[in-house]
């Protein structure tokens, strides 16, 4: 295996030298035909025969006791095959921690909290006998209103610890110019296309789950000790997901609950949350308050910054919202406070949702940067480039790479920045008020464990294997491109085979690491290959040339097909963090802009441009990562407009738990988005210098739409999303 640990920059050689011309150009998706003919079956679409259908029945309270269930009616019910209430094993939510004893209890500790499943033979008559079963409760109070819970600060949750260094307050004290503001954001969904699904059967002893999840490694050991087996025993497949926007990334009840009727009925079984259902057992984002304060002098030079805010969690799960995380590396400033404080509450979990930290921190630091540059009387880019460090300024940590402010420059050119009213509300068209608003975009880059084994087949074809997922982010199509790039393979000639438990285990499709510790597990197994080949041809490694099939070196060319000589070649690569990992501040960075018009008789928003330029390190596929990072624009934009939901403090149910009521972005709202790169390969990061991508993109395209509303109207809104009935009283007029 060629282990390489990020102990120091890694400068592939290898990967630099390879000419088959693969890495960064706009492939087209390696499983695109298969998903436009049908062909890709995703996890409720192909089973085993026999298959039964499962329907969850799910509390009506928001918090006390089960009391009784009469089941009678359901199990009259023709095609009922069993109603399952009371295993001690099934889950009271996604990723709980409670003690066994608790679970399966009559203890409800949320509204939809499943208490009962219903098995049946098609969907229809599942869901039917599913209404027809009474459940009847001792309700509790429950702690439901965010604005009315106790806030800890002495907590253990989250993997960011409180920071205060440099004497904040003394600074403070005595800055010429101090901003002191808070905002807040709501609770969102993570909202996959893709209903969360699982399809589940026992093979023996042996579990089989086919699921909707993003990261089937971990998925494997959890799924394990809720059951109370042996991980070995477990075997999770995911080769296609609609979706995940982290929501994804844990292990639902809904897949213990197929296991637990697999196993009871003898039979397979499947089932899928109904939306309003994901809701309540799929983690969704915390809401949040944050309080933003910068110090600085007249010309605008920070001296101080804090990121303090309030996030929410229930007594069952151990993630916090890591708020400030995009805030630590942003701005200069010597003395800095940033903490993330806990206030409980007995709703469904709050979880990793598309860029936690960072998607809704910078509507706060970002805004307060717009608005802190407009009262010392400068550009909102001047601000941030007088205040770009030149070391992390939190842990003094060098950066990798760090290109935002070429970001800034080219992102304000192709944009038109120059153009800028810089007094607010003064350029109109008609009743129009138009406006143009910039952000600062940043998105942590972790370094992962990751494994990948490529075989060289006799045919002169190329396998590579790994449990990673591809939840639509291109993920088959990078992994064909860097086996073949190093190769000298084309897409054509290489097979991908994912989204399998029992392959190398990888980091999975989260955090925006997958790609980059993916790839470069291919890569370093392509290495040995190479090494090999070059013994076959009596060559130095570094004297092949590979092209097309063809290895070249010292004159003679031989097929790659007839260098394999009937037996396969198979390698392993392995990727990790290291010592380099611990060295440097790593993160991508970009630059957002927005311009919206604004009616200032109705207050509708309308965006009516979006750009971004971004530094994400080696672009390793330019269509996919333009579309990851698009994409991530749109959720910006329904962060800043419309993406709310909303809970009745009375009982803890949401009052909008559909797209009918929760308003993501859909084609109407969304203009034309240009979205572009400055590349610049990061060696410290991984072995193919790739950082993250598609997370990059939501971050701070809220704030340049909310900043521009402010450009447009002299209106600021420190609470999100910026709806018309927020504008309306201030509005100018007509």
């Amino acid at each position: 295996m060629n282990d390489v640990a990020m102990d120091a920059p890694y400068r592939p050689a290898a990967l630099d030298r390879a000419q088959q011309g693969l890495l960064g150009k706009p492939i087209d998706r390696y499983e695109g035909p298969a998903k436009v003919s049908g062909a890709a079956h995703y996890a409720y679409e192909q089973a085993p025969e026999r298959t039964a259908y499962m329907a969850v029945v799910t509390a009506a309270i928001g918090r006390g006791r089960v009391t009784g269930i009469d089941a009678a009616a359901a199990e009259a019910l023709p095609g009922v095959i069993a109603v399952i209430h009371g295993d001690p094993r099934m889950p009271t939510g996604e990723g709980n921690s409670r003690a066994p004893a608790t679970l399966g209890s009559d203890e409800i500790f949320h509204y939809g909290q499943g208490v009962a499943l219903v098995v049946a033979e098609t969907q229809e008559t599942a869901r039917a006998a599913a209404r027809l079963i009474e459940v009847n409760y001792a309700e509790q109070p429950g702690r439901f209103d965010a604005g009315d819970v106790t806030v800890e600060r002495d907590h253990k949750l989250g993997f960011l610890p409180a920071i205060d260094k440099g004497g904040f307050d003394e600074a403070l004290a005595a800055a010429e110019i101090v901003f002191d503001r808070t905002y807040s954001t709501p609770i969102h969904f993570p909202a996959a296309l893709e209903p969360h699904a699982t399809t589940a059967w026992w093979e023996g002893e042996r579990l089989i789950v086919r699921s909707s999840n993003q990261v089937i490694g971990g998925a494997k050991g959890t799924i394990a000790t809720a059951l109370g087996i042996d991980k070995d025993r477990v075997r999770v497949l995911a080769p296609y997901v609609g979706g995940g926007f982290g929501g994804k990334t844990g292990v639902g009840p809904e897949v213990i609950f197929a296991a637990i009727a697999a196993e009871k009925v003898g039979r397979p079984v499947k089932v899928a949350l109904t939306r309003r259902q994901t809701a309540y057992m799929v983690h969704h984002r915390s809401p949040t308050q944050q309080r933003m304060r910068i110090a600085c002098d007249a010309d605008g030079n920070i001296s101080a910054m804090a990121h303090e805010s309030v996030a929410y969690q229930n007594d069952d799960s151990g993630f916090l919202e890591p708020v400030p995380f995009g805030t630590l590396p942003l701005y200069a400033g010597k003395a800095r406070r940033f903490r993330t404080d806990l206030a409980r509450i007995d709703l469904p979990a709050t979880g990793a949702v598309r860029a936690p930290g960072e998607a809704i921190g910078t509507f706060a630091v970002e805004c307060a940067m717009d608005e802190l540059a407009e009262q010392l009387g400068l550009d909102p880019i001047e601000l941030r480039r007088r205040n770009e460090p030149s070391v992390d300024p939190t842990t003094g940590k060098r950066f990798s790479t760090r290109r935002l402010l070429d970001c800034y420059e080219e992102g304000a050119r192709r944009f038109g920045w120059e153009r800028r009213a810089a007094t607010p509300g003064s350029r109109r068209e008609g009743e129009w008020l138009i406006g143009m608003g910039m952000a600062a975009a940043l998105r942590g880059n972790f370094t992962v464990q990751a494994e990948a084994e490529v075989t060289l087949e006799a045919d002169g074809r190329a396998t590579l294997r790994t449990d990673m997922t591809d939840i639509g982010t291109g993920t088959y199509t990078i992994l064909a491109q860097t086996a073949g790039e190093m190769l000298g393979l084309p897409v054509s000639a290489i097979d991908v085979v994912i989204g399998d438990s029992d392959l190398p285990p990888s980091a999975g499709s989260g955090g925006s690491f997958g790609a980059g510790s993916a790839c470069a597990a291919v890569a370093l197994a392509c290495e040995d290959i190479l090494a090999e080949l070059a013994l076959r041809m009596n060559a130095a490694q570094e004297d092949l040339a590979l092209l097309d099939g063809q290895v070249t070196a010292g004159g003679r060319t031989s097929a790659i097909g007839d260098l394999v000589r009937g037996a396969p070649i198979t390698a392993r690569g392995k990727t990790s963090p290291g010592k380099e990992s611990q060295a440097t501040s790593q993160a991508s960075h970009g630059a957002q802009f927005a311009e919206v018009a604004v009616n200032a008789v109705t207050g509708e928003v309308r965006v009516r441009r979006m750009l971004g330029v971004f530094d994400i390190g080696r672009v390793l596929n330019e269509k996919t990562a333009r579309n990851q990072v698009v994409g991530g624009m749109v959720w910006g934009l329904a962060y800043a407009l419309s993406e709310d939901a909303v809970v009745d403090p009375r009982n803890g149910r949401f009052v909008n738990p559909d797209f009918g009521e929760y308003h993501v972005a859909v084609n109407a709202d969304v203009p034309q988005i240009e979205a572009h790169f400055i590349e610049e390969i990061d060696d410290s990061a991984n072995p193919v210098g790739a950082k993250g991508v598609g997370e990059l993109g939501i971050a701070g395209a809220g704030a340049a739409i909310v900043n521009a509303i402010h450009n447009a109207t002299g209106v600021r809104s420190y609470n999100m999303p910026v709806t018309l009935d927020k504008l309306l009283p201030s509005l100018p007029p007509v």
